[in-house]
This record gives structure tokens, C-alpha cells and sequence, in this order.
């Protein structure tokens, strides 16, 4: 049951108002965590520029890469919205439904390469309670990015973090984008 009702269109702020016309472009509808997030609408205004950053084009991150990481974390926080969108997301970017159905179970398939099993280890490890980044892994990330790379991958994942907490605490559901098989697996244990 979702915790928190939104509000009817008319009744948020015109700047914010632009950001739902901006969604429903995108997707067709406006999202229903952008309705929760802009009853707070300085704190919706500096999330969606956030996010924006984070998924511009020039980032030096690839898409599918950025992607891969915003599906496992939301799938770690049991956000049904961000699996859902960031999913259909991963369809768009060219991967497979194969890859998309393995993810949570990453490290028992042959799908995934390097980069992405580094990026996803990461992610598990900054996002699971009392795993936590060791030296080790920090050297095997700075081996492969950058440090301007390695703070793009570390902010991606701690937004990721706080918007599909915020998404799953408030109970935001899913809306159609993508439906994805649950499969059972120890690794979508926290």
C-alpha cells in the first residue's frame, strides 16, 4: 500500500509541473515517484538535476553499464518501481531479456563481462548492510577507471541507493515498463 498519496497536477508548483510534462514525453505518463518526490519540490527539483548528470550522454560511464548498476541496487532495495523503468531501460540500451532475468544471480552466469562484474561488485558491496568497500576492492577499481570514472560510478550508485530507498519505503509501484521474471536467488538476499 503506498504510504504517501500524490497530489492532483494542478496543485504542484509550475517548475515542477515542467518536470512532469518533461516525463510524460519520455514516458508516456507521468512517473508516480515524481509525484511523490515533488511534494517536496526543492528536494524533487535538485534530485531530478541530479539524476540528470548522472545520465547524460558524455558521461564516461557506458549507458548499459550505468544501467546494469541502477537495476542490481534497486533490485538489492526492492524498489518494484526502479526495477521496473531502469529494466525497460536496459531493453532500450540493446541488452537482452537473458541478461536482464540473470542479473540478480550475475556472478553465476557468463553473460556479464569485466567491467560489468567489477561495477556490480561495487554496487553490492556500497549497497548491502555490513559488506562495505575493503582496500581490495578499491585497488581493483582504480586499475580499471579513472578517479573522474571511479566518483561517476560511486555517485551513480549511491543515487541509485537513495532513490530506490526512497521509492520502496514509500511503497511507489511499478508502472508497466518492463516486466521482468522474478527469479528466485540467494543473491537477491540482502
Amino acid at each position: 500500500m503506498i504510504t504517501v498519496r500524490p497530489k492532483p497536477l494542478s496543485a504542484y508548483p509550475w517548475f515542477i509541473r515542467l518536470f512532469f510534462w518533461k516525463q510524460k514525453q519520455t514516458y508516456g505518463k507521468v512517473l508516480e515517484p515524481g509525484l511523490l518526490w515533488g511534494r517536496s519540490p526543492w528536494v524533487f527539483a535538485t534530485v531530478a538535476l541530479l539524476y540528470g548528470a548522472l545520465n547524460r550522454r558524455s558521461s564516461p560511464l557506458a549507458p548499459t553499464l550505468r544501467s546494469l548498476v541502477t537495476v542490481r541496487v534497486s533490485q538489492i532495495n526492492h524498489c518494484a518501481f526502479c526495477v521496473d523503468i531502469n529494466s525497460a531501460t536496459l531493453l532500450k540500451r540493446g541488452v537482452s531479456m537473458d541478461k536482464i532475468e540473470a542479473l540478480a544471480a550475475w556472478r553465476d552466469s557468463a553473460l556479464y563481462h569485466e567491467d560489468e562484474r567489477l561495477a556490480l561488485e561495487y554496487a553490492e558491496a556500497m549497497t548491502v548492510t555490513g559488506t562495505g568497500v575493503d582496500d581490495a576492492l578499491r585497488q581493483r577499481l582504480k586499475s580499471k577507471w579513472n578517479e573522474d570514472t571511479l566518483v561517476e560510478l560511486t555517485s551513480l550508485i549511491a543515487f541509485q541507493n537513495l532513490s530506490s530507498k526512497f521509492n520502496s519505503a514509500l511503497d511507489a509501484p511499478p508502472q508497466g515498463f518492463c516486466i521482468v521474471p522474478q527469479r528466485t536467488s540467494q543473491a537477491t538476499a540482502d
